[in-house]
C-alpha cells in the first residue's frame, strides 16, 4: 500500500449501522420486505459506512461489515453445510453469550458456494478509490460455536476444517484484487497462542496479500468474552505468519502495551487507541496520548492506528465522533513527529 502517511489510520472492521438498518431488517425478517428490498438496504448501508469513514479522513477503509446481518458470523452459518442449529437453553433475561445459537456437526463442514466475502469486497472496491481492508472471522471463531458431535474429535479439529474453508475464500479475495486481508479471532476457546498461530497459518497458506491478525476479547453488545490479557497467548501467537497484529489496548487503559517492546520482532502493530466498549467520546488529545504511549514501545514506522475492535454494537453518531477523534489525534502526533 504505497502513499500512506506515517501512522496510517484504519478501522478493525465493522461500522455502526444506521437506526433504520435495524428497523428495515425487522421488516425483512417479518416478511413485509423482499429480497430486492434487502439488497437495496445493504447497498445503502455499505455506502454510508464508506462515506462516514471517508468524511472522517480514515486512510484505509472497510465496507463496515454492513452486510453481515447478525453483526458478525451467524449469517455465514447459513451457507455452511454439515451443521444444524441448536437453540440456546436460556432465551430470557439480559443478553449474554450463552444466548447465541449453537450448532452441531452433522457431516463434513464445507461451504461449496463460498462465504460471500468476495462479493462484499467487490462492491467496496467498486465504490471507493481509497485503500481498503477486508475482514474474515478466523477458524476458532467459526468453530467455537459448533459441537463436534460424532463427526469431529474436538473444537480444534472443527477449526482446522474451517481453516481450509477460509483459505479458499481468501484466495478468491486475492483473485478479486484484495491486497490487505485481516483474520479476526475474538472467540478462541481454551487454546494456546501456538495453536492460534498454526490455525492462522493454515487459513492463510498461499494467500498473496498483506495479512493482519486481529486478536481481541469479544465485543458483542460491548461484552468481553475472555480474560483480557494478551500474555495468555503471546509470545506464542507470534508464530503466525501475519504482517500485522491488531490488538486491543484503549479499553484496558493501555494495559500490556509495554509488553510489545519484548514481543516486537519488527512486524507492524495495529494499536487500538479507541475504546469501542465505552460510550465516552474520546477527544483528539486522548487519542494522541494513547499513541504517544504506544510509540514508547514501537517505532512509528511500523504502527497503524485503529479502534480496539469494531463499531458494530454502538450507535452511529458515537462511532462517527470516535472516528473523527481518532483521525484528529493521529494528526497531532504526526505533526509532532514531522516537526
Amino acid at each position: 500500500m504505497n502513499g500512506l502517511p506515517l501512522l496510517p489510520t484504519t478501522v478493525v472492521g465493522s461500522h455502526a449501522k444506521p437506526a433504520w438498518w435495524h428497523r428495515c431488517k425487522d421488516l425483512v425478517d417479518g416478511g413485509e420486505w423482499g429480497q430486492a428490498d434487502l439488497a437495496e438496504l445493504l447497498d445503502d448501508a455499505v455506502d454510508i459506512a464508506i462515506l462516514d469513514q471517508q468524511r472522517a479522513g480514515v486512510d484505509i477503509i472497510t465496507d463496515g461489515e454492513s452486510r453481515r446481518l447478525d453483526g458478525y458470523v451467524d449469517g455465514y452459518y447459513e451457507v455452511i453445510e454439515g451443521i444444524r442449529a441448536v437453540p440456546p437453553a436460556r432465551k430470557g433475561g439480559p443478553w449474554g453469550y450463552d444466548q447465541q445459537t449453537r450448532y452441531e456437526a452433522t457431516d463434513q463442514i464445507a461451504a461449496p458456494s463460498g462465504l460471500g466475502i468476495v462479493g462484499e469486497f467487490e462492491y467496496l472496491a467498486a465504490h471507493t478509490t481509497q485503500p481498503t481492508k477486508v475482514t474474515c472471522a478466523g477458524p476458532l471463531t467459526f468453530g467455537s460455536r459448533i459441537r463436534p458431535a460424532e463427526v469431529y474429535g474436538s473444537t480444534v479439529e472443527i477449526a482446522t476444517e474451517f481453516a481450509h474453508v477460509i483459505n479458499e475464500e481468501l484466495k478468491g479475495l486475492v483473485a478479486a484484487g484484495a491486497t490487505f486481508i485481516q483474520i479476526d479471532e475474538p472467540a478462541r476457546g481454551n487454546v494456546t497462542g501456538q495453536e492460534m498461530a498454526r490455525l492462522f497459518n493454515l487459513a492463510t497458506e498461499g494467500v498473496d496479500a498483506k495479512l493482519a491478525y486481529h486478536i481481541c476479547f469479544g465485543n458483542r453488545f460491548g461484552q468481553a468474552r475472555f480474560k483480557r490479557r494478551y500474555s495468555e497467548y503471546f509470545p506464542g501467537a507470534l508464530d503466525a505468519r501475519a504482517d500485522q497484529f491488531v490488538l486491543e489496548f484503549a479499553g484496558r487503559e493501555m494495559a500490556e502495551i509495554e509488553l510489545w517492546k519484548d514481543w516486537n520482532d519488527g512486524r507492524e502493530l495495529g494499536a487500538g487507541v479507541i475504546d469501542v466498549k465505552s460510550f465516552y467520546p474520546e477527544t483528539p488529545e486522548d487519542v494522541a496520548g494513547r499513541i504517544r504511549t504506544t510509540l514508547q514501545y514501537s517505532d512509528a514506522g511500523s504502527v497503524y492506528i485503529n479502534p480496539d475492535c469494531g463499531f458494530g454494537w454502538g450507535p452511529r453518531y458515537n462511532a462517527v465522533a470516535k472516528l473523527n477523534a481518532m483521525v484528529a489525534g493521529t494528526k497531532l502526533v504526526r505533526d509532532e513527529l514531522n516537526g
